[in-house]
């Protein structure tokens, strides 16, 4: 016999089948369960909070626009926020361009 066919018979030996799919797909499932926990779930809880801010801007809170100009807001509709930035000076923004004031006392 060859060195080759040597290789192969002790390679495959009889009576031993090939490894479960769950302990293939188990790495896998553990990744996804870590991406879930660690990136995703915190991310949807973050986006749900600033929703809810979002929806509870009244007319006196301090504000951030994802541009950076703060203001306070004097203005509020469904989907605009009116906020003065400085005297007699007024902007629109939409409701989805507002971040929260971490510098604002009266924060929710």
């Amino acid at each position: 016999m060859t060195t080759l066919a040597l290789i192969y018979l002790q390679a495959a030996p009889a009576g031993q089948g090939s490894p479960s799919m769950l302990t293939g797909l188990l790495p896998l499932l553990l990744v996804f369960v870590v991406f879930y926990f660690f990136m995703i779930r915190p991310q949807m809880k973050k986006q749900k909070e600033l929703t809810t801010y979002r929806n509870a801007i009244t007319k006196g809170d301090k504000v951030i626009t994802t541009g950076g100009i703060y203001g306070k807001v004097i203005d509020v509709t469904d989907s605009v926020i009116t906020i003065e930035i400085a005297n007699d000076v007024k902007i629109r923004v939409d409701k989805n361009a507002i971040l929260k004031d971490p510098t604002d006392g009266a924060a929710r």
